[in-house]
């Protein structure tokens, strides 16, 4: 059965304007995060790469809507929208959780012969490791220490009651998806898979990400940045002259912020 289309304009955010025949690439955010935590990362690549960020439901413009707390349907509903996009230039990078959704969307897109061009994994460990946290069991000062301890989150969020009492069961729900993922040792992808990893993360090792060379049966390459989990926000220049590097073939030496 072949994908069905769904409407793009409530999932995808264009930050930018790229260039005229760019490589398409489509960012995927962690738990708990939003289209706009790429800002930043999509403004450095605007002059070489066009890129589009996924919206999931439940935040920010589309905070009425309930979050999908099962992994494989959010990444279902992902590649519902990615398929008309899917011309061989597309390519997709997913930070933590978006990474396992931008696993599981490559795949169900390479079934129905839309293959992604590559696909850049970011601060996640494989999709084959059993989960062993279980956060989204945690009492909200419980899931609120987790937040903190990651970094990431804005901490006038963190200390604004009514924007918690939303913003909360969206991270709960996130955090379900994730420690509710099963997969199988031997799945994989067929295009090049790039795995990126902070040197301190206090959650995903260097190792963890290098295990992902288990899941493609192309090329895996390995990148390493000074930071922490968040290190995208911290290194975000760096991360955009890798990623422009890998898809045009060229890469441009700056210092990285």
């Amino acid at each position: 059965m072949s994908v069905q289309t769904a409407e793009p304009g409530t999932w995808l955010r264009r930050f930018h304007s790229g260039p005229p025949d760019a490589p398409l690439l489509v960012v995927l955010p962690h738990a708990g995060g939003s289209a706009s935590y790429y800002q930043a990362l999509s403004g450095e690549l605007s002059g070489r790469i066009a890129v589009l960020a996924v919206q999931y439901p439940g935040r920010q413009d589309r905070y009425r809507e309930g979050p999908v707390a099962d992994l494989p349907t959010l990444a279902r509903r992902v590649a519902e929208v990615l398929e008309p996009l899917a011309d061989g230039r597309l390519a997709l990078f997913g930070h933590s959780m978006g990474a396992l959704v931008g696993f599981e969307a490559a795949r169900i897109l390479q079934r129905e012969n839309r293959p992604v061009s590559t696909l850049f994994v970011s601060a996640r460990r494989p999709p084959a490791r059993p989960p062993h946290e279980r956060v989204h069991q945690l009492d909200d000062e419980g899931l609120l220490a987790e937040l903190r301890a990651l970094g990431g989150t804005d901490e006038r969020l963190l200390g604004e009651e009514e924007l918690l009492r939303r913003y909360l069961p969206v991270v709960r729900a996130d955090y379900r998806a994730l420690e509710t993922y099963t997969c199988m040792p031997d799945a994989t992808v067929d295009c090049p898979v790039v795995g990126l990893v902070g040197e301190t993360d206090p959650r995903v090792s260097v190792n963890d990400v290098a295990a992902w060379s288990r899941h493609t049966t192309n090329r895996f390459d390995l990148r390493t940045f000074p930071g922490g989990h968040f290190y995208v926000g911290q290194r975000t220049v760096a991360v955009a002259d890798t990623v422009a590097g890998v898809l045009t073939g060229s890469a441009r030496t700056r210092g990285a912020r």
